[in-house]
C-alpha cells in the first residue's frame, strides 16, 4: 500500500495533478473520497483481525508503518517548505478572508506532518501489543502440547534428528550405530 500513499500524495501534489481536480466541487470531492480510500487501503490490512485474503505477519504490518511514517512526515515538510503555493487554485483567496496563502500552506504542511505521527505510533504501539500477545498465547498452547505429551517435545526432537542426520551423526541419546 505504500505505493499507493506515494501516489496519493506525491503523485497528485508534486507533478501537479492536484490543482485541475481542486478546481470542481466533484473534482475536490473526488479527491477527498480518494484520500479516504487509499488510508482505508492502507489501515485495514494493518489493523484489521479479520481473515483477509492476504494475511500479513506482525512483522509485515510493523514493517508497512514503518515505511509509510516518514513518507508521511516529510510529505508534510515538503509542503511545510515550500516556498510558493504548491497548488495554483489557492495562490490567490479572496482578500476579504485574510489568509496568506503560504503561511496557510505551512500550517497545512506543519498539520500534515504532525497528524500523521499520532495515529502512526498509536497503530505501531497496537501492532506491537498484539504481536505480544499472540507470542505469549503461542508459548502457553506449546507448553501445554509438552504437558500433555508428558513433557518431552516431540517437534524439538523431530527437529534435533533432522539435524543430526544432516550432520552425518547421531542424535543426542540415541544407541552408537552398530557396524
Amino acid at each position: 500500500m505504500v505505493p499507493l500513499f506515494l501516489l496519493a500524495f506525491y503523485g497528485l501534489y508534486l507533478a501537479e495533478l492536484a490543482d485541475p481536480l481542486l478546481r470542481t466541487w466533484t473534482g475536490h470531492l473526488a479527491l477527498e473520497v480518494g484520500f479516504l480510500v487509499a488510508g482505508l487501503l492502507f489501515t485495514v490490512p494493518v489493523l484489521s483481525t479479520d481473515p483477509l485474503p492476504i494475511r500479513q505477519t506482525h512483522h509485515g504490518r510493523a514493517l508497512d508503518l514503518v515505511l509509510e511514517m516518514p513518507l508521511h512526515a516529510f510529505f508534510g515538510v515538503i509542503v511545510m517548505m515550500a516556498t510558493a503555493p504548491m497548488v495554483p487554485l489557492f495562490a490567490a483567496p479572496p482578500a476579504g478572508w485574510g489568509i496568506d496563502p503560504l503561511r496557510d500552506q505551512q500550517l497545512a504542511g506543519g498539520l500534515a506532518w504532525s497528524y500523521g505521527e499520532a495515529p502512526g505510533l498509536l497503530m505501531l504501539l497496537l501492532i506491537a501489543s498484539r504481536w505480544q500477545r499472540n507470542d505469549t498465547e503461542r508459548s502457553r498452547a506449546r507448553d501445554r502440547q509438552i504437558d500433555r505429551d508428558g513433557g518431552a517435545d516431540a517437534e524439538l526432537e523431530d527437529y534435533n534428528a533432522y539435524l543430526a542426520r544432516l550432520n552425518g551423526s547421531r542424535p543426542s541419546g540415541a544407541p552408537p550405530a552398530q557396524p
